[in-house]
């Protein structure tokens, strides 16, 4: 199958978009499909996987690149003459390429995966909230079929009137993050270093420190005993939340990636995350991998992976106090971290990214022979080389 990946986000940059586009890349080229990327300029690098990486004008926006509508994204599709066009969190870049997919009779898939009406409600945009999901509703109405990641995903674009809707969630590296990574020397090092030798329950978060993640939330875990935070990440509220933090036991451990990254997951007790805007929450599904429980807000994507009182707690993020009752009832109770952070392992087994990819080339096949027959007849006839 050939595949036009048109994304938002791309390598440098680092998040949930980019990831998932490179896991998708990476079961494309290791089951012998032909791909390409068109994705903002941004310094990536131009092939991934052997595949060919076109970046295209970009501006940039609260640190991150955003496409700019340039003909060259319709002539990159045309000559590549893809199956189908996979369109990555759309939205300006993303819309284009849908349009030109339809003009050439290709059918499109559209991964809904940013809150970008959320975004506008937390900044207090008012009247923008409905336009962002208008704008929302347009872009993905002109796709053949839009991949929600969790149910509460999926209820926001049908209350938006968006159509032809499915599930598809995300997959975790199931090796990498392991509750036998405890073991590994690195890993109880760092343990070792952020409980004050075995004496403090190590609460982790791992993440970006920016407005959406609500990390100001771990202020009122201030005073509870036997506690320390531990923060993977960085962003543009790293100041603020330090302030706030101040006078509770944290350690700010940065950015980190590959084997740091499980290491850390490993060193946790408990994981926590605080924010209310995630359409799906990768960094759980790890935590869930690595054996730890999960502590959540009851809101968006977590609502599909905690199992409340069963492999974690899902909170509520009006209750102020209701954080720390839940955070307190796991530092007291290693038995109890232990059963939950079990069950959260046997959550994940079947989520594997190879058991998900097999489902997106599902959903791939499914549109591509609801196209017109007209359609696939083009499409048989490539326009030209990708290289």
């Amino acid at each position: 199958m050939r595949v036009a990946i048109v994304s938002e986000s791309f390598l440098p940059t680092v998040n949930g978009v980019t990831n998932s586009v490179c896991k998708v890349l990476d079961y494309l080229a290791d089951n012998g499909h032909d791909a390409i990327v068109i994705a903002p300029a941004a310094g990536s690098p131009s092939h991934y996987r052997g595949f060919p990486v076109h970046q295209v004008p970009a501006v940039a926006y609260r640190q991150f690149p955003v496409g700019i509508p340039n003909a060259q994204v319709a002539r990159l599709i045309g000559r590549f003459a893809p199956d189908v066009v996979h369109a990555a969190s759309p939205f300006l870049l993303g819309a284009q390429a849908i349009a030109a997919a339809n003009r050439l009779g290709i059918p499109s898939v559209a991964i809904f995966q940013t809150d970008v009406a959320g975004y506008a409600r937390r900044n207090r945009l008012g009247s923008a909230s409905k336009l962002a999901w208008r704008l929302v509703k347009w872009v993905h109405d002109g796709a053949d079929l839009t991949l929600a990641p969790s149910r509460a995903s999926k209820t926001d674009l049908e209350s938006a009137g968006v159509e032809r809707i499915e599930l598809w969630g995300r997959g975790v590296d199931l090796t990498r993050y392991h509750p036998n990574n405890r073991m590994r020397p690195t890993a109880r090092a760092l343990g070792s270093l952020l409980s004050s030798r075995g004496a403090d329950t190590v609460v982790g978060y791992v993440g970006r420190i920016a407005p959406e993640k609500g990390l100001e939330r771990l202020a009122g875990l201030h005073g509870l005993p036997g506690l320390h935070l531990a923060i993977v990440g960085d962003g543009p509220s790293d100041d603020q939340i330090r302030g706030l933090l101040r006078g509770t036991p944290a350690t700010f451990l940065g950015r980190l990636s590959g084997e740091q990254l499980a290491d850390a997951y490993a060193s946790f007790d408990v994981f926590v995350h605080t924010g209310t805007e995630e359409t799906f929450g990768q960094t759980l599904q790890e935590a869930h991998a690595s054996g730890l429980p999960v502590v959540a807000p009851a809101a968006g994507g977590p609502i599909d992976i905690v199992r409340h009182g069963e492999n974690g707690y899902l909170f509520d993020p009006d209750d102020p106090d209701d954080l720390r009752r839940r955070i307190r009832s796991l530092v007291a109770d290693p038995a109890l971290r232990s059963r939950m952070g079990e069950a959260g392992r046997r959550a994940v087994i079947g989520k594997s990214w190879q058991a998900l990819c097999d489902e997106l080339m599902a959903h791939y096949a499914s549109v591509i022979t609801a196209a017109p027959v007209s359609a696939r007849a083009r499409r048989r006839t490539p326009a030209g080389s990708h290289a």
